[in-house]
């Protein structure tokens, strides 16, 4: 049975109306329709089916670390080691298989499970010692960049066959293409949303977001809930950084450098309310198609900087935020 996200009221979860369940994720849909459209109107060549699908080839990486994400603020947390972790990944591999030759079967299973590790110690610390996640991940976030350091101070290429096989490798179909990226990060959210909405650990995961007291008191395993959203974050984060080494085809210090911030971003536009307990998998999907596009627009339009995308982003991130409140906001 699906979960049913809802808000806390005088210590119970209360469950919202249907039309505030759903009304981010109409207001998230309305907006990337509205951007499309405009670009459409405005640029030479936007309507080609193949501008959508890059915008799924060019954030393949941060659609998968915004799952992780989107786990971790359901339960009311936060997570700002995903960027650094993502690094790591890609310096480790590019490490391991440029400079040690070791093979890629070795590599990839390796940095994801660190990645998920440093996801598991980060939920042991923030459960078992009450340190409030913002503080554990912070720690997280400066271990991980400078663990990147001690592997190397400069960018790592990678040559390996596997990794530049699988980089350059493209499905076709009808005229068009995208990455095997991509269809790994489209599995990675299928696999989300089915655990969110059709097992124990994703109705527990909105249990804790909407009142961890109460699921507490309900019997509901709080604390091997927290730990697990920590680690699946982690391993998402993991994952992600080895879809951007295939992106890339390198290892640098620089790689994520404020992808937790796109991250959290991404997942609030697609109307997970910060505050836990209210979300859906699908609405993080199109956050991402939001920040995607934005890119888009900005490099069809030539004469902007790139920081316009953060600016526009920022005012879309203050406009959600209200529309979270207004959605929240207790009835007499």
């Amino acid at each position: 049975m699906s979960a049913v996200p809802g808000t806390v009221a005088n210590g119970r979860v209360r469950a919202l109306r249907p039309q505030q369940k759903y009304l981010p994720i109409f207001a998230t849909s309305a907006l990337l329709v509205l951007m499309y459209s405009a670009g459409v109107l405005r640029y030479d060549g936007f309507s080609d089916t193949q501008v959508v699908l890059n915008v799924f080839v060019d954030n393949a990486f941060l659609l998968v670390v915004a799952v992780g994400m989107t786990f971790v603020i359901l339960t009311g947390g936060i997570d700002l080691s995903v960027g650094s972790v993502v690094a790591l990944t890609t310096m480790l591999s590019a490490s391991l298989l440029e400079e040690r030759g070791w093979s890629p079967y070795l590599v990839l299973p390796l940095v994801l499970l660190i990645g998920a590790l440093l996801g598991f110690a980060m939920g042991c610390i923030i459960h078992y010692f009450e340190i409030q996640p913002f503080i554990v991940t912070l720690a997280g976030m400066f271990l991980a960049r400078g663990l990147c350091y001690t592997i190397s101070t400069s960018s790592i290429t990678i040559d390996d066959p596997f990794w530049t096989s699988i980089a350059q490798h493209r499905i076709r179909f009808g005229g068009f293409f995208i990455s095997v990226s991509v269809v790994i990060a489209l599995l990675v959210v299928a696999v989300g949303i089915y655990v969110l909405g059709y097992t124990r650990l994703g109705r527990n995961t909105y249990a804790i977001g909407g009142n961890p007291q109460s699921a507490l008191l309900m019997g509901l395993p709080v604390a091997r809930t927290r730990i697990a959203v920590y680690t699946i974050s982690g391993f998402c984060s993991a994952l992600g950084g080895v879809l951007l080494s295939f992106y890339m085809l390198s290892g640098n210090n620089g790689h994520g450098v404020g992808l937790e911030l796109d991250a959290i971003a991404a997942v609030v536009i697609g109307g997970t309310l910060l505050t836990g307990g209210s979300g859906y998998l699908v609405g993080t999907v199109l956050g991402v198609l939001v920040l995607g596009l934005i890119q888009t627009i900005v490099t069809f339009q030539g004469n902007l900087s790139s920081w316009w995308t953060k600016i526009v982003i920022g005012v879309l991130l203050f406009v959600f935020i209200v529309l979270q409140r207004a959605v929240t906001k207790r009835q007499p």
